[in-house]
């Protein structure tokens, strides 16, 4: 009875998910292209891959959804489960690792607009964008050499990624402990610290908007929400299992939030459009230029 509630739920979650999560980031899909395709800007090519990543989540998840209804069962072929694994969890990491990104370039934008300007090239955000793929799907290849390695490989196929052994445990778990560590905890801290400068250095200017200092606390809100919500509770239970050496019972659940970050993002994306990008940062950038150059007057003259 108890599977059968647990199946239930979980298909509830992936139905919902991808009836929002879908058309939702179809349009910032189409709206990111349309932007890229006329001016490309660091934060719209490196919202363009999130939106890639979400939807690679959710193509995925009727696979997912049909595991789910078949009360926890793996009944599909064993490489669907490999692959379904680990797409699952690379684009959770690629998405906080992207969003981690996007506060940094963000907070370069608004505290550096000069170095921010120089560095404003889209071949730029195309290498980190690069990175964070290679960084995620090196990580979670883990998912390929935990279920197929000749010395780690489990005879049980009725489940996908689940009842671990023994061996797969003690390669897994540490693993997982670097996962919480450098794919969520780091992360999470650098898009604390950049949004709270950010926010402290737009309310410092008294000509920067009223509407432009609440996308920026909408936007750092809503990276923060991703983490919190999304990413930190799954994580948590790497940490947890680490220290009882064991696969928490509870794990599952948590990842369920995960799921959500495909809905959140979208929400992101709006605090993120370009426009408020080129008013906020190019106002900055304009009254820098103007001092710089007010500067150098000053000193052609004297000499």
């Amino acid at each position: 009875m108890a599977v059968v509630v647990r199946s239930e739920v979980i298909l509830s979650v992936y139905i919902i998910t991808f009836l929002i999560g879908l058309p939702a980031n179809l349009l910032a899909l189409y709206a990111f292209s349309v932007k890229i395709h006329s001016k490309p800007l660091p934060t719209d090519i490196l919202l363009l891959n999130l939106t890639v990543s979400d939807l690679l989540f959710l193509i995925i998840l009727p696979l997912k959804m049909h595991e789910a209804a078949s009360s926890m069962k793996w009944t599909l072929p064993d490489f669907l489960c490999s692959i379904t694994s680990f797409t699952f969890f690379s684009t959770i990491y690629t998405s906080s690792l992207l969003l981690m990104a996007v506060s940094v370039v963000r907070y370069i934008g608004v505290a550096f607009p000069i170095a921010y300007h120089q560095l404003q090239k889209p071949v730029y955000a195309i290498v980190i964008s690069a990175v964070i793929w290679l960084i995620s799907a090196a990580h979670c290849s883990i998912t390929f050499i935990t279920q197929h390695h000749p010395s780690l490989a489990s005879n049980d196929a009725s489940v996908c990624y689940e009842n671990f052994t023994t061996k797969q445990l003690d390669i897994l778990l540490p693993v997982r402990l670097e996962f919480f560590f450098v794919l969520c905890l780091i992360p999470l801290l650098i898009c604390v610290y950049c949004y709270m400068r950010c926010i402290l250095i737009l309310y410092s200017r008294p000509r920067i908007s009223r509407m432009q200092k609440q996308k920026a606390i909408g936007m750092a809100s809503g990276t923060l929400a991703v983490f919190l919500i999304c990413v930190l509770p799954y994580n948590v239970s790497h940490l947890v299992g680490y220290f009882q050496g064991e696969s928490p019972r509870w794990r599952y659940y948590t990842l369920l939030l995960s799921t959500f970050n495909t809905c959140i993002d979208p929400i992101i994306f709006y605090f993120s459009s370009s426009t408020f990008h080129c008013n906020s940062e190019k106002s900055i950038f304009r009254k820098r230029i103007i001092a710089v150059s007010g500067v150098q007057k000053q000193a052609t003259s004297s000499g």
